[in-house]
């Protein structure tokens, strides 16, 4: 994404009434338990239907499909990701919802950073970078502005959300 202009803005400021009322909800126990499966299967959905161009996730934060590939299978795996667009790159937080556990596409980037991003209706080549702890203590305030639940997610979980840069390939047009 270097050199192109996108919006950093969403269709909701999280500081609003609005905003925060979905974060109480995206931040509660129950939603947790029921988020991770419900929003990527809609998410999965919307993506092949529109083209990328419209996620229900992407009315609070801008989200991209992100897809990898798995370390055990082999076989490519649609991840839809909250994201945050900073300085030509976007950025994704292995936050898994503030469960305990790191989600399965960040270990997959480990193994594999290459990955292949639909973000509003672009599709591209990406190398996946993890940022390192000064990166990550850099980059953090960025990333709450854009999600405060970020900093929620790691009291829940007990452990240091893994945050990955993802930068498109010089090759992808």
């Amino acid at each position: 994404m270097r050199g192109r202009a996108y919006h950093a803005a969403v269709a909701v400021d999280p500081n609003s009434r609005l905003g925060r009322s979905v974060q109480a909800i995206a931040g509660s126990k129950a939603f947790a338990k029921v988020g991770p499966t419900v929003v990527p299967k809609v998410d999965r959905l919307l993506n092949r239907l529109f083209g990328g161009r419209v996620l229900m996730s992407s009315m609070m934060l801008p989200c991209a499909v992100v897809t990898t590939t798995g370390r055990r299978s082999g076989l490519p795996r649609e991840s839809p990701l909250a994201t945050v667009p900073l300085d030509g790159d976007l950025y994704v937080v292995g936050s898994n919802f503030g469960r305990p556990n790191h989600p399965a596409w960040s270990w997959n980037l480990l193994d594999d950073p290459g990955a292949q991003v639909s973000f509003r209706g672009e599709q591209y080549r990406a190398t996946a970078h993890l940022l390192s702890e000064q990166e990550k203590t850099e980059t953090w305030p960025r990333l709450i502005a854009a999600w405060p639940l970020f900093d929620q997610y790691v009291d829940r979980s007990g452990r240091d959300l893994r945050v990955f840069r993802l930068v498109r390939d010089p090759a992808t047009p």
